[in-house]
């Protein structure tokens, strides 16, 4: 497979990887297992992730992006060298040109952390693109018009709300957290209410399978194990999905708060046109159920969710690269 140019979401849950004219090829946790006395990675992606809880003191497992940046750069650049090389195949001694998503508001030295990675990693060259923009042409919302358009990406370490307008970002807010918040939230919750301690992949399932945003009349439940803080042994509780939408509610009412400060600062002409369209949800954080719901009725305005909402990004990346050439002047005199 000849790859001159790659698209990548480096999410700090995922990473999702979009080649033009062939779509999104990748989709795996952004996580790496290595082997700590022989300082060699051992694992990435899907296989690293089923590790998490279970390894020995010689293993550790690494989730080197946090909050959508480079938290540990050398696990970071063996993590992207691995993505790479897996979307290259044989071909994995050309050097593609690689655009990567970058929350809006990172710094100037995790742009230059990002951009140091993907060279190191064996990229030709590295652009960086603002999220916000590749969430909203990822999701089809036409960015070049004059209109006012608001998206809201929810990933799992960051949440950013920006209102687009004639293809640049007019006002837009940042906050660092997300879907492992919701995740941390819930393992909390189970801690003080139950007794029991869960694991980080047992507290996302949770917020998966019975998550919900808004209290339901007739609530879902789910059976988990864990271990006892008092006895110390293996015990099984049952969990409603109400006491879910408890466990996050804090994370929730920060989301719905940076959305309203995001509002209060846009320019009155293009608040009309998102209180006629409404805001765009995109990220994987947007798939809680109900959450819609909650926003609408919280904020009042309509609220769509994206097709594809976890892959709106990685979609947006691809959409760029199509036209490189034009966008480059632009990206270059940005980074």
């Amino acid at each position: 497979m000849l790859v001159r140019k790659i698209g990548i979401d480096l999410g700090t849950c995922n990473t999702v990887i979009f080649v033009p004219k062939k779509g999104v090829i990748l989709k795996e946790p952004s996580v790496v297992a290595v082997s700590i006395p022989e300082n060699k990675i051992l694992a990435v992606g899907q296989l690293a992730k089923e590790m998490l809880g279970r390894t020995p003191d010689t293993i550790r497992i690494y989730r080197p992006m946090r909050d959508g940046v480079i938290a540990d750069f050398r696990v970071t650049l063996a993590m992207i060298r691995y993505f790479l090389k897996k979307t290259l195949g044989f071909f994995s001694f050309l050097k593609p040109e690689i655009l990567i998503g970058i929350p809006a508001g990172a710094t100037s030295t995790e742009r230059r952390a990002l951009i140091e990675a993907g060279l190191g990693a064996g990229a030709k060259e590295v652009f960086l693109v603002k999220e916000p923009i590749l969430a909203a042409l990822g999701a089809g919302i036409p960015i070049e018009s004059y209109s006012g358009n608001m998206v809201v990406d929810i990933g799992g370490g960051t949440t950013e709300v920006a209102v687009i307008s004639l293809g640049g970002i007019v006002t837009s807010r940042s906050i660092r957290l997300g879907g492992d918040k919701m995740d941390l939230a819930i393992s909390e919750y189970i801690k003080k209410k139950y007794n029991l301690a869960i694991g980080e992949q047992t507290a996302e399932e949770v917020k998966i399978k019975i998550g919900t945003a808004i209290f339901e009349k007739e609530p879902l439940d789910l059976e988990i194990k864990g271990r006892d803080l008092i006895s110390g042994l293996p015990r099984n509780i049952k969990i409603t999905s109400n006491e879910v939408r408890e466990a996050i509610s804090d994370v929730l009412t920060e989301i719905i708060q940076v959305i309203k400060i995001t509002l209060r600062e846009t320019p009155a002409e293009l608040s009309a046109d998102i209180m006629e369209k409404g805001l765009v949800l995109t990220g994987g954080g947007s798939l809680l159920r109900n959450l819609p719901e909650l926003l609408e009725k919280s904020i009042g305005i309509p609220v769509i969710l994206a097709e594809d909402p976890m892959l709106c990004v990685a979609k947006g990346t691809g959409k760029i690269l199509e036209s490189l050439d034009l966008y480059k002047k632009v990206l270059m005199t940005k980074r």
